[in-house]
């Protein structure tokens, strides 16, 4: 019988919350902190004292022995020190339990031991944690005991971002300030804080861990650098929401329990379109709290998959030949009083508020396509992006039959009149209700699409942080929100002012919307017809960072310097040459003292089985042949093997950057193609008890 689970009881149970400090503060306390969260106020360090304490107190009631800073360097994981809260002993050879508002509000990690792209030398170490509080701090329970985590911003001893968090805080600021600019101009007095809001779908696979730990391409990689297609794949389409496997049905309770805890309102799971593949997507949060709640929902799966046996794979592209997992980051933009900026209402054509937000939203993804394909850049999204499962490489927006009807008269004719009205969906069975259809379809090969009330960003690799793309996507729509503003600020007539502007953003942006089939060759000419960029690789798609426009963008909202962003070049260049290195070693390491031993083992015993069988006067064609199809492909491994051996020396040996990460891209790359097409075709032709790996039929179907 299933455990009964008391959800409204176990949600937040770990979590500093609101209600937690209203209850454990003083009241004057409590409200200077509140300042602080809502309006930017300035923390006193009488008032961390007071909730340092208060936070010690109930997370040493949770068990606590220990604190950490809790960040997110540029590693593409989260960090943590460990501290515990007792004091040194007194002379009777007692401690005390402390916790003090310095340790709260600051941390002092050491700076060089992570990425930092040259703004931090190594014997520079010095870096600081400060505390984020609008983001709660939770206790996490697991072997180590339970820890309380301290959400926090990291940066240098000279100021400069070195991790996901502060630039994103900076770049919610931004849009807020311009929001609230436009807000203003369409009368809104009574709104005082416009924040991003984000959902984030998480998508992953679920392998048994026992055969995962006989891959050693996914023990260093995360993905298969080898495997021949099973005889079933995806083609069927069963898997997807098809009833979830009882081994899975319980890994996901566990997964829920542990989020709800932590105040993550993880709500939907179920089958993905690839088989082991599935996906979980939590309630909107502010933006920061989502970024630092998928961490934790990436965190949770993969410690939760352990203790059942199993192991989570969130690399981009873990098979080739099945879909891959990305991340949908849905995003939109509300305020302090429940007003939704991107909600159209029935008759969006009057909706001029909005108009003017979306028109404003267009300029901003057509003027930073290249900016916005970048923060969806990865290693393992190189594999994913462009096939038939991920948007393609090139950035346009879909808007839906409605507001594109809404777009075109204003483009004709400077003018909308009307909105397409929804219709009613008859299924011509008379005991299944009659209802309203949505008015416009879903397009799910759009990158950036409108879905009702919100954007969303569907580019996202799996693995990846959502705080980059978000960046951006509050930096540019702050920019096009302050231009906006910047004229209808000085317009006599505002009515006839803000009606031309979003006639003149339609019309000049109009390239960026396309509501077709982003998959088709046909969409690849179009948009560059139409003058959009197609980035198809994450080496191609960094350079975005410092185009001037990029440079003039974060610098005029604050969000990054150009040193700063010089720095993240640096580091993506590097993270993608040191992930293909590992990859083409890896392939060198397992083809070389795995699969080039099996083969010959393999090939001797079919060289021995053709000769018993001519011994005995019968025909060996059959051994011969194979040991002849054998033969050659192994000549193909050695040959494209030793290849591989070449280029990945020598790209080791050039000065890590631009020109090495292009190299790994263009000649490494494509020789670990190489050498991966005769090692399949063997899979399918060795024995497979002679096979030194579990195949994709073992991983995907066997769980």
């Amino acid at each position: 019988m299933s455990e009964k689970l008391n959800v409204t009881a176990l949600f937040g149970a770990n979590v500093f919350s609101d209600k937690v400090m209203e209850e454990r503060l003083p009241k004057k306390v409590y409200k200077e902190l509140r300042k602080t969260i809502d309006e930017g106020k300035d923390l006193d360090y009488m008032t961390a004292e007071v909730v340092a304490e208060a936070m010690k107190d109930w997370a040493v009631e949770k068990g606590a022995t220990h604190y950490t800073h809790w960040f997110q360097p540029l590693t593409g994981f989260t960090a943590e020190k460990h501290d515990s809260f007792i004091t040194a002993p007194d002379s009777k050879g007692s401690v005390l339990m402390e916790f003090s508002g310095k340790e709260l509000i600051k941390g002092e990690p050491d700076a060089s031991s992570f990425p930092s792209g040259g703004l931090r030398a190594t014997f520079e170490a010095r870096g600081y944690t400060a505390w984020d509080c609008t983001s709660p701090a939770f206790v996490r329970e697991d072997d180590t005991g339970a820890i309380l985590c301290v959400p926090t911003a990291f940066c240098s001893y000279t100021g400069e971002a070195l991790d996901q968090k502060t630039p994103l805080l900076r770049s919610m600021e931004a849009v807020q300030t311009q929001a609230l600019r436009l807000i203003r101009l369409f009368g809104n007095t009574t709104s005082k804080k416009v924040t991003p809001s984000v959902g984030v779908e998480q998508e992953y696979f679920i392998v048994d861990r026992e055969k995962y730990l006989k891959r050693k391409d996914l023990i260093f990689t995360g993905r298969t650098l080898f495997g021949a297609m099973p005889p079933k794949g995806q083609e069927l389409d069963d898997h997807y929401f098809g009833v979830i496997r009882q081994r899975i049905g319980s890994f996901m309770k566990d997964v829920n329990k542990e989020l709800w805890k932590l105040g993550v309102s993880a709500k939907t799971q179920h089958n993905e379109v690839a088989p082991a593949q599935h996906e979980l997507a939590p309630i909107y949060a502010q933006c920061n709290v989502a970024a630092d709640h998928n961490q934790i929902i990436m965190e949770t799966l993969k410690r939760v998959a352990e203790n059942h046996g199993l192991q989570c794979l969130l690399h981009e592209k873990p098979f080739a030949g099945v879909n891959g997992s990305g991340k949908h980051n849905n995003w939109s933009l509300t305020t302090d009083d429940g007003i939704n900026l991107l909600e159209p209402g029935k008759t969006p054509h009057e909706n001029i508020q909005f108009l003017m937000v979306l028109t404003c939203m267009m300029r901003a993804v057509d003027r930073h396509a290249d900016l916005l394909r970048e923060s969806a850049a990865d290693v393992g999204n190189d594999h994913r992006l462009g096939a038939n499962e991920a948007p393609p490489a090139i950035i346009s927006i879909f808007l839906g039959e409605q507001l594109e009807d809404v777009l075109s008269q204003l483009i004709s004719t400077g003018m909308a009149t009307h909105s397409l009205k929804r219709e009613t969906l008859h299924t011509g069975v008379k005991t299944l209700p009659d209802f309203a259809k949505d008015t416009s379809d879903r397009n799910r090969t759009s990158p950036f699409a409108f879905t009702g009330n919100k954007f969303e960003f569907r580019m996202v690799g799996s693995r990846d942080s959502v705080a980059e793309c978000n960046v951006v996507l509050n930096t540019i729509v702050a920019e096009a929100f302050s231009d906006a503003c910047d004229i209808l600020e000085k317009a006599d007539d505002f009515d006839l002012a803000v009606h031309d502007l979003i006639k003149l953003y339609a019309n000049e942006h109009q390239r960026i919307v396309f509501n077709g089939n982003g998959y088709s060759e046909e969409w690849v000419e179009e948009a560059a017809r139409r003058g959009l960029p197609n980035i198809t690789s994450m080496v191609d798609a960094i350079p975005a960072l410092l185009n001037d426009s990029s440079v003039d963008l974060f610098g005029k909202f604050g969000v990054f310097t150009r040193a700063e962003l010089e720095s993240r070049a640096e580091i993506q260049y590097e993270s993608y040459s040191k992930a293909l290195n590992i990859e083409a070693r890896a392939m060198i390491d397992i083809a070389s003292k795995h699969i080039i031993p099996a083969v010959m083992r393999f090939a001797r015993n079919l060289a021995g089985t053709a000769n018993e069988i001519r011994q005995a006067g019968a025909d060996a064609s059959v051994p011969l042949g194979y040991l002849e199809q054998t033969t050659k492909l192994l000549a193909q491994t050695k040959e494209t093997l030793e290849k591989l051996e070449t280029v990945t020396d020598r790209a080791a040996m050039m000065e890590s950057g631009r020109e090495q990460a292009v190299y790994y891209h263009s000649e490494v790359f494509t020789a670990m193609e190489a050498l991966r097409r005769p090692v399949d075709q063997l899979e399918m032709i060795v024995d497979k008890e002679e096979w030194p790996m579990p195949s994709y039929g073992d991983l995907l179907f066997e769980v």
